[in-house]
């Protein structure tokens, strides 16, 4: 059994059935604190998906961590800045009228998500450590139109050596079709 403390409650409450048929988890709670009774890997999934509903992910997006390709990673803010004026940290990072949120959401195709002092990142492995430095870096001060641009010049090296991989697959492949015949 797994325990969790949510000050949210109404976020796992509101999909207690939906939450036990999808990750086939028995989810009660006592005031704040969710349980979770299950086998081992269904409550590790199911601790994950709290955690994200704990960060303010819909519970959609939550739900996507039972792709075992799909990971959520937390960053706190304090760990990253030792300003003590952490609303305009947040501020940073939400942008006006959520842009930079919204922004970085599109570019690195994660779902980022801000709750107090901790900001939440849902995305495939191979991706998610874009999203996280940009947010470490816009923690940190960077401007947001730097941090855009650093995202997509990864992006786009991230394509070009994808596209270089599988020409090279399609070269070996040629090759040994010359050695059947």
């Amino acid at each position: 059994m797994q325990e969790i403390y949510i000050e949210q409650v109404g976020r796992v409450t509101n999909h207690k059935k939906r939450l036990k048929k999808e990750l086939e988890v028995v989810v009660t709670n006592r005031g704040k604190n969710v349980f979770i009774e299950g086998e081992g890997d269904k409550e590790y999934t199911a601790m994950q998906v709290l955690e994200a509903l704990k960060l303010g992910f819909s519970i959609e997006r939550a739900l996507a961590l039972k792709d075992e390709e799909i990971i959520l990673q937390t960053i706190h803010i304090k760990d990253i800045t030792k300003r003590s004026d952490l609303e305009s940290v947040r501020a940073r990072i939400i942008g006006s009228e959520g842009k930079t949120l919204r922004t970085l959401n599109n570019l690195t195709n994660c779902a980022i998500s801000l709750e107090d002092n901790e900001v939440g990142i849902i995305g495939y492995a191979d991706e998610i450590e874009e999203a996280i430095q940009a947010i470490k870096s816009i923690i940190q001060g960077s401007k947001q139109g730097n941090v855009y641009s650093r995202v997509e010049k990864q992006k786009k090296r991230k394509r070009n050596l994808d596209k270089l991989a599988i020409a090279n697959e399609s070269d070996d492949s040629e090759e040994s079709d010359e050695f059947d015949e």
